[in-house]
């Protein structure tokens, strides 16, 4: 198979163009069921970025890297000619800038414009043919993860069956093992396309395993709050005091969560659930390949392959990242600008020009990636300086053009709210500095890394085993690279990446408060992104001290022993086949207690979500005290209910109600008779005030209370 050329020779180009534009302009008129959907999804994800690719002559990118810049530069022009719209619109008048008809003309006439200034740049030359590859029957076998995963999760989600997804897991395990043992039974050129494979099987047997959205303990609710509000009102706007005031403004600020999801909704014709549980874990996917493109650049395809599976295993990609939509988007931002700093195929002028899109794109999905990334190119920037290494493709142009970006678009987009959590943040650590060598002050998740909290079961003991030793072979990779004890060519500036993670990881374990400023979990699976080569680069490290040869087979056999058992225990296979306590939602949902699905999952009920939807049509809740518990509160009404926390009140035993209260209860009040607020009670403790109240509204599951002396 014969990837297409780079360069465009041929009236073909524009052809296809208009015929892809027409289909679509077809299947969104007409509103074709399914058509529309995947034309238009195709569409927006690829076709203005693979535009912008060739406008930019990027030549020398390799079939994978023209893909994943192909959708990062689509993500961003959404974004972007989605904010001029949303801005040009309202300043000449239009109350509905982000309604289907602006939207679909803009976009579509942008896109046109853009490929016929990429014909004109084009030359006759001979087109660059990349290296051809045929598929193998093993390849085939991939293609069939995430069709199991997707038919095993809503048989799950249905029956409370999950023989399907135990079956995906161990379908996974196997075919990793296969692909990372032998290149006869799967060629290395389809390591981006396994990688791929794995990813959406992992995330896709997590996000479609209820017909809600699942929060993770994350901020999913707020994130569908700012969306809905966007794609309701057709218009991107400031939010109101009360709003600022809840902090949703830093939400709020992020095109990833707003005006981006607008886009697609309107052009597919989709809700928010499909919105977040398909297409954002799609997108999602693309990290791991690109993490994947950016190792093999420094270390063996098959050492990179390994690697990018040690990223996928850790829980966090597949749970908490479902709670975190904007930062999904802002990762695979955050890999893009590494690969533009770093790969040797991309021109000075083309560099800065990328550099600066995916700044901006970066900035605005996600803050505290932002910043992290800033942390990384400024650490990177002056080591360079003090080992006088100048031959760095980090400038200071590139640090200056990223700061004013962040701080010109926090400040005027969310009245420095961003700002103040940071400086809030810092105060909160310098405040937490007393308590230094008190263990007792640290996130119960570096206890447990530390192996400072029992385990409350073999099991848990055994996973955490395999889990020290991934951190003890990242520990062994970095002394390994820094010793060179072993042949790696990690250039200076990822190396110092990988130097500036470990002193990172090093201070959310050793200062109090500052893991909290994020969230253990979330660092360190950012973290990943430089440390998780320096797994299997400490697993060479090991074998050569031991036998004083490198042998790369041997390397990834000991890789397997240690990762796959790790992939297993992350995922809850283990748990779930030995009957333990399991946190996996997927795998153990028909086991697990009301109370932990809604309190730890943030899992909602039909039920729920139909009750939060009749209240936000029905209830005026600026002229009404709304008092509901704190699941509730953070998660149903927030996000189906249109209700911002600020807007309702936590309900205890001992709450006097308004003479114009309304309580909001769940299913896990009404059925299992549990009521979550500064403490757990019974909702027999509440019949009496029930009892002097009208229910207005019941549907099995979920009861509205109004207070009948109004």
């Amino acid at each position: 198979m014969t990837s297409p050329p780079t360069q465009l020779n041929s009236k073909n180009f524009i052809a296809t163009l208009l015929l892809l534009q027409f289909t679509l302009y077809i299947t969104v008129i007409f509103d074709i069921p399914i058509a529309r959907q995947a034309v238009g999804f195709i569409y927006f994800t690829f076709i203005p970025g693979f535009v912008i690719v060739k406008l930019l002559k990027l030549d020398k990118l390799d079939g994978v890297e023209t893909v994943l810049f192909s959708v990062g530069l689509s993500i961003a022009f959404l974004m972007v000619l989605g904010l001029v719209v949303n801005d040009l619109g309202s300043l000449f008048g239009f109350s509905h800038p982000l309604s289907l008809n602006p939207l679909l003309i803009t976009l579509s006439v942008a896109t046109l414009i853009l490929g016929i200034a990429a014909y004109a740049r084009s030359n006759d030359s001979k087109p660059h043919n990349r290296e051809s590859s045929s598929f193998s029957p093993v390849g085939l076998l991939f293609v069939f993860l995430p069709i199991l995963s997707i038919v095993g999760a809503m048989w799950v989600n249905v029956y409370r069956d999950n023989l399907l997804l135990l079956f995906a897991i161990t379908a996974i395990a196997i075919l990793f093992i296969m692909s990372a043992f032998s290149k006869k039974l799967l060629s290395q050129k389809l390591y981006p396309f396994v990688i791929f494979m794995i990813a959406l099987s992992l995330l896709y047997h997590s996000s479609i395993i209820s017909n809600n959205l699942v929060s993770y303990g994350s901020d999913v609710h707020v994130e569908n709050f700012a969306f809905q509000t966007t794609a309701n009102n057709a218009y991107w706007s400031l939010p109101s005091s009360l709003e600022w005031a809840t902090g949703f403004s830093r939400v709020n600020a992020m095109l990833s969560v707003t005006i981006l999801p607008t886009v697609y909704t309107s052009m597919l014709n989709i809700d928010s659930t499909l919105m977040f549980k398909v297409i954002y874990p799609f997108i999602f996917a693309f990290v791991a390949v690109a993490l994947y493109q950016l190792w093999q650049m420094y270390i063996s395809k098959r050492y990179a392959f390994i690697a990018a599976f040690l990223f996928m295993a850790q829980s966090t990609f597949y749970t908490e990242m479902f709670g975190l939509n904007r930062q999904m988007i802002a990762e695979l931002f955050f890999v893009l600008l590494l690969l533009v700093v770093l790969t040797k195929k991309i021109s000075p002028p083309n560099r800065i020009i990328l550099f600066t899109i995916f700044s901006f794109a970066l900035v605005a999905s996600h803050y505290a990636i932002a910043e992290i990334f800033l942390f990384f190119i400024v650490f990177a920037f002056i080591t360079l300086i003090i080992l006088k290494r100048r031959n760095s493709n980090i400038t200071l142009g590139m640090i200056a053009i990223f700061s004013v970006i962040m701080f010109t678009w926090y400040i005027y987009t969310s009245n420095a709210s961003v700002f103040t959590s940071f400086v809030e943040f810092g105060d909160y650590v310098y405040s937490q500095l007393g308590d230094l060598f008190n263990l007792g002050a640290r996130d119960p998740t570096i206890l447990r890394g530390l192996g400072l909290e029992a385990a409350s079961t073999v099991w848990n003991w055994i996973s955490r085993v395999f889990a020290y030793l991934t951190q003890f072979l990242i520990v062994v990779g970095v002394i390994g690279g820094l010793s060179k004890r072993i042949k790696v060519r990690l250039g200076s500036e990822y190396f110092i990446f990988g130097l500036a993670a470990m002193g990172l990881l090093v201070a959310l374990i050793v200062v109090p408060g500052l893991a909290d400023t994020l969230n253990m979990t979330r660092f360190y699976h950012v973290l990943l992104f430089f440390l998780a080569p320096f797994c299997v680069l400490g697993v060479a490290t090991l074998l050569k001290f031991l036998s004083h040869r490198e042998k790369k087979l041997l390397v990834a056999v000991v890789s397997i022993i240690v990762l796959v058992p790790y992939f297993l225990f992350q995922t809850g296979f283990v748990y779930e086949f030995t009957g333990t306590d399991s946190y996996s939602l997927p795998l153990s949902l028909h086991r697990t207690s009301a109370l932990m699905l809604y309190s730890h999952h943030g899992y909602l009920s039909d039920q729920d979500v139909i009750s939060a939807q009749w209240l936000a049509t029905n209830v005026n809740y600026r002229q009404t005290a709304i008092y509901t518990d704190m699941t509730s509160r953070s998660n149903i009404l927030e996000g189906y209910a249109m209700l911002l926390p600020g807007y309702s009140n936590l309900i205890s035993n001992v709450t006097q109600l308004s003479k114009i209260g309304m309580i909001y209860l769940n299913k896990l009040n009404t059925v299992e008779g549990t009521v979550i607020g500064s403490n757990l009670w019974n909702i027999t403790e509440f019949l009496p005030t029930l009892n002097d109240m009208s229910k207005v509204y019941s549907n099995g599951g979920s009861d509205i209370y109004v207070n009948p002396f109004q």
